[in-house]
């Protein structure tokens, strides 16, 4: 079992959706500005501003790159490092785990982590050009029409063939999803949504439909990293970073030698050692979806099924609410919406704030740990994390 190191302290967060009148750095400012009241800080109190890429627009990125939040918050000749990154929809497992990085070394006591983008109120083709084809080898994959509704329908059919999972069952994730979305006031879908309304929608890319992919959001997520020791003096409600396990399995799907599995075993074996706890231990699933094979491919690969098949597990009401291990509390990117590489900030934010008892009418009793994953591009890298309210 590692040392603990750091804790979340503070988060913050805007509404998902299409909002075109509001700007990306406006986002930015609400959410870094909440999770610093949130964590009952000042600006100045922030040693490192940590922004995420941006992909709507590069002047935005190129903004956050240059420290343009460091100005608007109030934070110059205080803050002493604004540095991006970037790692797809894995950002959220590789931030977190720079900053308690630079945090154990003694390099910063407080790290404020953002991301915002406008990628909902793209032009629609423009959505489709930039979504479709990353990730995708330009030698020897877009020629033959794949694009990225394949990458996640070529893995649900080998999972479902593995494992015997029905159409039913895979969409059950989607329809578990948006029960809780329905309690999230974030969220960009809250509209009931039955099974036969997944299998009834549009096909997209055999086995999936319209309704069980993802759609593009506006959206904007924030968290603050401090160290571990200090965490109680600044928060009632801190949040321990019990370890990490992280592995990457391929860059085009083509390379990955078992797409029903992907890393997500190795990677939580190597958490949950770090950690000291086990799966047993899970009271709680912050899961990255996008498409609902990879939360069926993630449960599997961190035994959280108690012996059963993903998919029966889900479909019998398990991670729903009131369910016995709720699961990626505030819908997804399927429900929440996809932010580009924010949809897995989005996760990462519910499961500190499922934690530290502030999810409102979706908040889940009881609860002292949580498992959370993040993968990024076509499913590249499987990143698990465990959290807890135990130091």
């Amino acid at each position: 079992m590692q040392k603990v190191r750091a804790a979340a302290v503070g988060i913050g967060e805007v509404p998902s959706g299409r909002f075109p009148e509001r700007s990306e750095i406006e986002a930015a400012i609400l959410a870094c500005r909440d999770a610093i009241l949130d964590a009952g800080m000042a600006p100045t109190d922030i040693d490192v501003v940590m922004p995420v890429g941006a992909l709507a627009s590069r002047h935005f990125n190129v903004d956050l790159v240059f420290s343009r939040l460091c100005e608007e918050l109030g934070m110059l000749r205080s803050a002493k490092m604004n540095v991006q990154v970037m790692s797809g929809g894995a950002t959220s497992s590789s931030m977190l785990a720079i900053a308690e990085g630079l945090i154990a070394g003694g390099l910063a006591r407080n790290v404020l982590c953002i991301h915002s983008d406008a990628v909902g109120s793209l032009p629609k083709q423009a959505g489709i050009d930039l979504f479709s084809t990353t990730g995708v080898s330009e030698e020897w994959e877009a020629p033959y029409g794949h694009n990225m509704n394949a990458v996640g329908a070529l893995a649900a059919n080998r999972y479902m063939h593995e494992t015997g999972t029905t159409e039913e069952e895979l969409a059950s994730v989607c329809v578990a999803l948006r029960q809780w979305a329905q309690l999230n006031p974030h969220a960009m879908f809250r509209t009931p949504l039955t099974i036969e309304e997944v299998l009834a929608s549009k096909m997209v890319a055999t086995p999936l439909r319209a309704k069980h992919c993802n759609m593009l959001a506006d959206g904007a997520a924030a968290f603050i990293v401090a160290r571990a020791e200090d965490a109680p003096h600044i928060t009632k409600t801190p949040v321990y970073v019990r370890g990490h396990g992280s592995l990457v399995t391929h860059y085009t799907v083509s390379q990955d030698t078992n797409l029903a599995r992907l890393g997500f075993e190795e990677a939580g074996a190597e958490a949950y050692a770090k950690a000291g706890i086990g799966p047993e231990h899970m009271q709680l699933a912050q899961i990255y979806d996008a498409y609902p094979v990879w939360p069926l491919i993630t449960l599997d690969g961190l035994k959280l099924c108690r012996g059963e098949r993903a998919g029966a597990f889900v479909a019998a009401g398990e991670t729903s609410p009131g369910g016995s291990l709720p699961m990626t509390t505030n819908g997804g990117m399927l429900s929440q919406g996809h932010t580009a590489v924010g949809g897995g900030i989005a996760v990462l934010v519910e499961a500190f704030r499922q934690l530290m008892g502030k999810a409102g009418e979706r908040q889940v009793a009881n609860l002292v740990n949580a498992v959370e994953t993040a993968s990024g591009g076509t499913w590249m890298d499987s990143h698990v994390t465990i959290l807890s309210k135990e130091y």
